[in-house]
């Protein structure tokens, strides 16, 4: 997701996660359903709003159109194209590119309960025989 393209690594803030999460979810919002959609959780005000999706789209993150008077947002990547790269990014910075290390860190420092294990235990057995 390189910012000119849409591929390569993409970094986004917690901020822009936000915005990013509303899109995916509805699949195209103006500013004004963004907005709407962050009051609860942000109470950002519509021009701080338009100004973040105008860096997205900007970056080729994002892609809009004119209804009306209106811009309407689209996302130009998904969202587990942004989770590997970011996540990609983790691994390489902090653990020095080793899946191993990041996975043992979130059990020690998260704590896994009965059901999650067994779903990384079934995640692991099928990449198991993947790999052979």
């Amino acid at each position: 997701m390189d910012e000119d393209n849409g591929s390569g690594d993409v970094s986004l803030s917690e901020l822009q996660l936000s915005l990013m999460r509303v899109l995916w979810a509805r699949g195209e919002a103006s500013t004004a359903d963004v907005a709407e959609a962050l009051r609860g959780e942000r109470g950002l005000a519509h021009t701080t709003v338009a100004t973040l999706l105008t860096r997205l789209e900007k970056r080729g993150l994002l892609s809009s159109r004119r209804e009306g008077r209106a811009l309407l947002y689209q996302p130009r990547v998904t969202q587990a194209d942004v989770q590997r790269s970011m996540v990609g990014s983790l691994v390489d910075s902090l653990f020095a590119g080793r899946a191993s290390a990041l996975v043992s860190h979130l059990l020690d420092a998260r704590g896994v309960n009965a059901t999650e294990l067994a779903e990384l235990q079934t995640l692991l057995k099928q990449r198991k025989g993947d790999a052979q």
